[in-house]
């Protein structure tokens, strides 16, 4: 979710304080215990260990997230994935992050349309708007408190409301209406739909704007939070074609055979990440894992592989030739090879996060959603991170400031934990799990197909050519001029490219002239 720290397109950076004497306590955050010099046989890391048969979280039982669920307090004597210590920590029903502490934002103001937004018309500049943000901030209570308390953060949806939603909505819109209308239903999905602003910026834009696409419109929001899930409920009640389901997208097993529109709003910023790094002698890579001792006491290790998951990234990157992200000397294996016979040198490359649960998403899109248009938008980088490549900030709110930590393993709950998103290489990923072959699979044919057999025993009379810019053409499926022409590739756009092609920008205006729908969040991409 976007957060206060890129309110303004980091016009500020999130103010460091020096850390209350309760954030040091083993009750927030631990460090790992210190350990003999015996111990550290392989690198010179003391906070490392690669040997699983040293120490007592040997004989831990490993967990996950998921077994971790029924769990009313955080564990102990266990171990796990780095990347199941974080969902566990956001995600737990009964004492996770968003399960407990965060809240969004939202204004009260009404603006001369009726609607509960910022009346951006009447503010002179970016300062006085920012001004009244902060404010509203004040009214909500968050502020005034000495330890983490209100976690309180606002999205541009909320932000920018109505009319962020409506430029969501316009470019679903143009898609359905240059491509299915009136042949197919208008099939949305939504995920991470927050207090359900979005959705009902969407179909209120729709309905009013679009009235034969609405009364064609499905709307189903998958959320995590059985709390969120009724104030979705309770929000949009009053149209009748949504459909709020209570589950992970992780856990869905529905299958949609229709066209639809898959959106993912300021969402997989907060989806878990593993942890790699490789032998700088061999490349071999190792994951991270995490040993949580009698006294809730953090010890990280690494392990080779052995996660299918992780290893599927891997693969994944090695087929599209995105290496392993290394200081630029040690790319050269010749210059490596001599950094590692240096003195004291270090023989682990740095921690790099990898978003193996972003690979969990596209492969659920590709199974449950295959003929699916994916919206997505997110941070593409992130001011504060922990030491690492493409590594998280973690950062909790004291009062009315986010404080930023230097450590991951901070106690469950009480942190927010999020990640920047490589949008060039999410690209890579998406298409080339989307072109994985689908064995056994039968679509649904389109009912502008004048024939149900597979376009397979068919698809080559014509040509065999597929263009760069388009992808291989579902088996079964035709476009509306009747040919095997696949679906065109995703782009990336940045946050202002989006907003000046679909939203109405004179909405959003201040009175010199400022536009801070498009000129904040400034670190915001979107695929499309």
């Amino acid at each position: 979710m976007f957060r206060a720290l890129a309110t303004t397109s980091q016009r500020c950076c999130t103010r460091r304080l020096r850390l209350k004497s309760y954030f040091n306590s083993s009750a927030i955050w631990s460090k790992p215990p210190k350990r003999d010099s015996s111990e550290e046989k392989i690198n010179f890391n003391p906070e490392l260990s690669f040997d699983e048969t040293v120490g007592e979280h040997a004989a831990y039982p490993q967990v996950s997230a998921r077994e971790l669920a029924i769990n009313t307090a955080p564990p102990k004597r266990v171990k796990m994935l780095v990347r199941d210590y974080i969902e566990d920590s956001l995600y737990n029903p009964h004492y996770g992050y968003f399960s407990q502490r965060a809240s969004i934002f939202t204004s009260g103001e009404r603006t001369g349309d009726g609607e509960d937004g910022f009346d951006f018309g009447r503010y002179r500049d970016a300062a006085e708007f920012e001004a009244a943000v902060a404010q509203r901030y004040t009214d909500s209570g968050a502020v005034g408190s000495d330890g983490p308390g209100k976690q309180l953060w606002h999205t541009p949806t909320e932000l920018f409301k109505p009319w962020y939603g409506q430029a969501i909505a316009q470019c679903l819109v143009s898609e359905y209406l240059l491509k299915y209308f009136p042949y197919e239903d208008f099939v949305i999905y939504e995920i991470g739909a927050g207090n359900g602003t979005l959705a009902r910026n969407i179909l209120d834009y729709i309905r009013l704007h679009y009235p034969d696409v609405y009364e064609r419109t499905r709307y189903t929001i998958i959320e995590i939070s059985a709390k969120l899930a009724r104030a979705q409920r309770h929000r949009l009640q009053d149209h009748s074609c949504v459909r709020v389901v209570n589950k992970s997208v992780f856990h869905w097993e529905e299958r949609e055979t229709n066209p639809c529109y898959f959106i993912a709003m300021e969402v997989i910023d907060n989806f878990a990440h593993d942890v790699v790094r490789y032998d700088l002698r061999t490349m071999e890579p190792y994951q991270g894992v995490v040993a949580i001792d009698q006294n809730g006491e953090f010890v990280p290790f690494y392990s080779r592989i052995s996660d299918p998951l992780v290893s599927s990234f891997l693969a994944l990157r090695r087929r599209l030739s995105h290496p392993p992200t290394l200081p630029r000397m040690l790319e050269i294996p010749t210059l490596r090879k001599l950094y590692t016979k240096l003195p004291f040198a270090a023989n682990l490359s740095p921690p790099e996060y990898i978003p193996t649960r972003l690979l969990s998403l596209l492969q659920v899109l590709r199974q449950s959603f295959p003929r699916h248009r994916l919206l997505l938008s997110d941070f593409s980088s992130l001011p504060d991170s922990i030491p690492g490549v493409n590594a998280p900030v973690v950062q909790t709110r004291v009062g009315a400031t986010m404080v930023p930590c230097s450590t991951l393993f901070v106690r469950q709950g009480y942190f927010d934990i999020l990640f920047p998103t490589n949008f060039e290489r999410l690209r890579d990923m998406y298409e080339d799990t989307l072109s994985q072959p689908h064995s056994g699979d039968s679509q649904r044919p389109s009912p502008l197909s004048g024939s149900t057999s597979p376009l397979s025993l068919g698809a080559g009379f014509f040509s065999s050519f597929v263009p760069d810019t388009r992808r291989h053409p579902l088996d079964g499926v035709t476009s509306a001029s009747g040919l095997p022409v696949g679906e065109r590739k995703s782009s990336v756009f940045t946050h202002a490219e989006f907003l000046e092609t679909y939203a109405d920008l004179g909405r959003t205006r201040l009175g010199n002239g400022e536009n801070p729908m498009v000129e904040f969040y400034k670190n915001v991409k979107f695929l499309f």
